[in-house]
């Protein structure tokens, strides 16, 4: 019996349909400057010879040798080729087919090379990375202790909590939108084809992590003595326009008129303007009270240290990589880094020099009047009481 029309037009389709996909095995490879290093092209399917010819090429022509640089596919997959490194920097390996089956697929056909100087270096790097990773994640426990400690949070700027809430939830969101929703991650390769997703494992523990013990601070500010503190109506003021600006990325995003990762975008630019404004109010207030109690030295010491490590591990990579581009051609993320240490010095200098605060014993010995929290602070110079006239150590 002849076989019905349409069966034969099912099997003309899936015929037509079937691809073969050529692609690396690897797509990062790491190579030293003079190393070389053997990569392998597979394809996919029952794979049959052909007269066609496979083209691999850089885009910079002058950081990788590749042998052969042509591949011919009369021979049996897969095929092997070396790349040899020549200079540091950053480079995407890619093919093109030449030939007549339309079949073939090369779109998965790439390789990443990140080209170095020294493994120890990236060591280095990686060792480095891990040191601030656990010193900005610990930096929070402090002002925690602190407030625990005194039953009290005067001294801590509500606007820098309200603040840093806000620019952490977005955080939180920008990194749980890119490592776990697959439709923004499809827009997020639609965009970048051969990119990589730019969040780990720990940049979401991290920002989740920083969140919710931003919380438990401003949990502390309700059941421990403030005073008449608040935030302030400049602080509401900016936090509306930030709610204004996501209301608009939310509806345009829903009604498709943007991404959803543009959106995501827009929650990660809302935390870089807040990175550059959130200590104003902390380093103001403390000018004004001229005193640094309520606000632990502990998070800014660490904070301190993972901006430094988090910089020194910039400079690492761009001499390692020769991608000095990455701090002068965007000076963003180093910026933001540079901005955070320079603020932590000022809080080291109003701390341990402007409004220097002294230990019990100390106080005791120079005869200052010692508050229930255990605090006094140091002042150069006497002061006359408005009640008495009499002249005493400003305490806080």
């Amino acid at each position: 019996m002849w076989p019905s029309l349409s069966s034969v037009a099912i099997f003309a389709v899936i015929g037509l349909s079937r691809c073969y996909d050529i692609k690396s095995t690897v797509h990062d490879e790491y190579i030293k400057i003079d190393e070389n290093v053997t990569l392998i092209l597979d394809v996919s399917g029952d794979f049959k010879p052909s007269q066609g010819r496979i083209h691999l090429y850089t885009v910079h022509k002058d950081l990788v040798e590749i042998v052969p640089a042509d591949l011919p596919l009369n021979a049996s997959p897969p095929w092997q080729f070396s790349v040899k490194a020549l200079s540091p920097g950053h480079d995407i390996l890619t093919l093109n087919y030449t030939g007549t089956d339309e079949r073939i697929n090369v779109d998965n056909a790439y390789v990443r090379l990140t080209l170095l100087r020294s493994y120890d270096l990236v060591t280095a790097s990686v060792a480095i990375g891990w040191i601030y990773f656990v010193a900005w994640s610990v930096s929070f426990y402090p002002q925690v202790y602190e407030n625990w400690k005194r039953k009290s949070v005067v001294g801590l700027n509500f606007d820098f909590l309200a603040l840093n809430l806000i620019g952490f939830l977005l955080y939180s969101l920008y990194n749980c939108g890119l490592y776990w929703i697959p439709a923004i991650q499809a827009e997020y390769f639609n965009t970048y084809p051969k990119g990589l997703i730019p969040v780990q494992l720990n940049d979401i523990f991290f920002s989740l992590h920083a969140a919710l013990l931003t919380v438990f601070t401003i949990f502390q500010c309700f059941i421990y003595e403030r005073g008449e503190q608040a935030v302030s109506k400049v602080a509401k003021g900016i936090i509306c326009l930030f709610a204004v600006v996501l209301g608009v990325a939310i509806i345009l995003s829903w009604t498709a008129s943007i991404s959803w990762l543009q959106f995501l975008n827009v929650c990660g630019y809302i935390k870089l303007t807040i990175t550059l404004i959130k200590y104003i109010p902390q380093a103001y207030m403390n000018f004004r009270r001229k005193s640094t109690v309520g606000w632990s030295i502990g998070n800014v010491l660490l904070d301190f240290t993972g901006g430094v490590l988090s910089m020194v591990q910039m400079i690492i990579n761009a001499d390692n990589y020769d991608d000095w581009n990455s701090i002068f051609g965007d000076v963003t993320k180093f910026g933001l880094g540079l901005f955070s240490v320079v603020f932590d010095m000022f809080f080291v200098l109003q701390h341990y020099v402007l409004y220097r605060t002294e230990t019990v014993s100390t106080a005791k010995k120079r005869g200052m009047r010692i508050l229930p929290n255990n605090l006094a602070i140091h002042i150069p110079r006497e002061i006359e009481t408005e009640k008495t006239g009499s002249a005493l150590p400003l305490v806080p």
